[in-house]
């Protein structure tokens, strides 16, 4: 240790070089030389994607089927007082394979008949072939015997 000490005794003690052509840089910039490096660019969001989660569509039985006709068929019949419905349907994901089940509890404005779509006072278009249950209070005295 001591002969390195020895071997740049004469530099040890003279002033720090500032150089007279580049201006000095800032902090953060000479930080900026130590930040780690990415080479991998947009590897850590295909992780995640990955990652997430969606669920499969579920195949609803013939009864359910029924059932979800009937209640069809009486809230086309009242649509016109706009009855408050709760909705569960699967919204298919836009990036991989399944997507998952969303539930909206929401007034009914109107059913397209020819898109096969509901839509809600706040302007949600549900597809009717993607409803996995309905449940409202327009449904109570309902005979659903299949």
């Amino acid at each position: 240790m001591k002969e390195s000490i020895e071997k740049y005794r004469d530099i040890i003690n003279l002033p720090h070089h500032v150089s007279k052509r580049h201006a000095q840089m800032s902090r953060y910039e000479r930080a900026a030389q130590f930040a780690p490096f990415a080479a991998l660019t947009g590897y850590e969001d295909i992780i995640e994607e990955e990652g997430r989660l969606t669920e499969s569509r579920i195949e609803i039985n013939e009864e359910a089927k029924f059932i979800l006709d009937r209640k069809m068929q009486i809230l086309m019949n009242c649509v016109e007082q706009m009855p408050f419905v709760s909705i569960t349907y699967f919204v298919p994901d836009e990036r991989k394979s399944g997507g998952e089940y969303v539930t909206i509890d929401e007034n009914i404005k109107k059913i397209d008949v020819l898109n096969h779509e509901i839509i809600t006072e706040k302007d949600t278009i549900i597809p009717v072939k993607e409803i996995v249950d309905m449940q409202s209070e327009i449904f109570n005295n309902l005979e659903l015997e299949y």
